[in-house]
C-alpha cells in the first residue's frame, strides 16, 4: 500500500509539473474556409490547398487551413464571413446587387486569360475600385476572375437572333446585362444548380466559362459551345477573410498571412482557372461537344448590342466615388502587358 501511495503521488506530481512547466508547443490557429463548389472543382482541390500551404509556410505552421462545405448557399458567403461563421470564403460578385465596382473586369471583349484578368482585377481594386467600399465588414484577400464566358446551349446557335427568347441561365452582374441585351429569358440560379436546371429543361442554355463543361459536367446537358471573340463577358470573384480572425493572430502571423494575398494570390487563382479552361475545352471536345467561334457578323452585331455597357458602368461607379475610366485603363494595360 505504501509503495502504491508513492507511485500514485509520483504520477500526480508529474501531472502537476507538466501542467505548470513552460512549453514551446502551441496549437496552430485554424482558418476555416467556406466553399460552395464540389470538392472536385479546382477552387477546392488546387486553389485553397495551394493557398493553405503558402499560409502555413509563411507563418511557420502557426496558421493552417481547412475547407468546409455546405455552410451556406453561394449567395450567403459574404454574410457567413462577415459574421464570423467562417474565417474565409470565396464569393461571386454577381450574386449580390451591392457589387457594382467589381464589374469592371466583367465587361465584354477583354480578351484575357483568367490569370491575366485576375491580376488586372486585383490591381484595379488596389488602385481605384476599393473606394466604392462594397466589401465593408470583411477583408479582401484578392479579387479574381474566371476566363471568358462562352455560350453553352442545347441546340446550335447560328445567329444572335437564335438566342432571343431562349431560357438562358445568367449569373448576375454584367453577365445578366448581356443576357438582357441579347433578349434572352433570364433564368437566375447559383452555379451548383445549373446542371439540374439544364437537365430538367428549366433552362435551354447557359453563359459560363468553358471550364464548366468539365467541372459542372455541362458537356452532358449543353453539347453546343459558342465562343465570342474577346469573351462574351468575364466573372468577378473575391476571396474574403473575417477581420476578427486576423485580429486574433499575432502581429507577425497576421503580416505573414496578408503577405500571401493581393496580386500573388490573384495570380495563383487565375493560373489554375486558366488551366481549367484549357482542360474543360479539351474534355468537351473529347466528349463530342460541338465547338464553334461566332462569325464575324455575329461578333460585329454583339459589339453593337453591348456598346452601352461600358459607359453605363462608368456612370454608375462614378456615383460611388470611383474613376471608372482609370480602373479600366489599369485593367487593359495590365492585360496587354501580362506575361511579356
Amino acid at each position: 500500500m505504501f509503495r502504491s501511495l508513492i507511485v500514485t503521488t509520483g504520477i500526480l506530481a508529474a501531472g502537476v509539473l507538466a501542467a505548470i512547466a513552460p512549453t514551446n508547443i502551441e496549437a496552430a490557429t485554424l482558418m476555416r474556409i467556406s466553399s460552395w463548389a464540389p470538392p472536385t472543382h479546382p477552387q477546392n482541390h488546387l486553389v485553397f490547398p495551394g493557398w493553405g500551404k503558402r499560409i502555413s509556410k509563411a507563418t511557420g505552421g502557426n496558421v493552417t487551413t481547412k475547407i468546409e462545405y455546405n455552410l451556406a448557399s453561394p449567395l450567403k458567403q459574404f454574410e457567413l464571413v462577415r459574421d464570423g461563421v467562417a474565417d474565409a470564403a470565396w464569393i461571386f460578385h454577381g450574386y449580390n446587387t451591392r457589387f457594382v465596382a467589381s464589374q469592371a473586369i466583367e465587361l465584354p471583349g477583354l480578351g484575357a486569360t483568367a490569370e491575366a484578368a485576375s491580376v488586372a482585377s486585383q490591381k484595379a481594386f488596389e488602385s481605384e475600385l476599393y473606394k466604392a467600399k462594397e466589401h465593408r465588414g470583411v477583408v479582401v484577400a484578392t479579387m479574381f476572375s474566371h476566363g471568358p464566358a462562352v455560350i453553352q446551349t442545347k441546340k446550335k446557335i447560328m445567329s444572335l437572333g437564335d438566342l432571343r427568347g431562349m431560357k438562358i441561365r445568367v449569373p448576375g452582374g454584367v453577365g445578366s446585362l448581356v443576357g438582357r441585351a441579347l433578349g434572352v429569358t433570364a433564368v437566375k440560379l447559383p452555379a451548383p444548380k445549373v446542371y439540374e436546371a439544364l437537365s430538367s429543361r428549366v433552362a435551354d442554355g447557359i453563359f459560363m466559362p468553358v471550364e464548366t463543361q468539365k467541372t459542372f459536367r455541362l458537356k452532358e446537358v449543353t453539347p453546343f459551345v459558342t465562343f465570342m471573340p474577346g469573351g462574351l463577358y468575364y466573372g468577378s470573384f473575391a476571396i474574403i477573410m473575417n477581420p476578427g480572425f486576423l485580429k486574433k493572430l499575432s502581429a507577425s502571423d497576421r503580416a505573414a498571412v496578408m503577405g500571401t494575398t493581393g496580386t500573388k494570390l490573384a495570380s495563383h487563382v487565375g493560373k489554375i482557372w486558366a488551366h481549367g479552361d484549357v482542360v474543360g475545352l479539351a474534355d468537351a471536345k473529347k466528349f463530342g461537344s460541338k465547338i464553334q467561334t461566332a462569325s464575324a457578323s455575329m461578333y460585329s452585331e454583339y459589339k453593337g448590342i453591348t456598346a452601352k455597357l461600358e459607359a453605363d458602368w462608368i456612370a454608375r461607379v462614378g456615383k460611388r466615388g470611383v474613376d471608372g475610366r482609370k480602373a479600366l485603363r489599369i485593367i487593359r494595360s495590365t492585360v496587354a502587358s501580362y506575361g511579356k
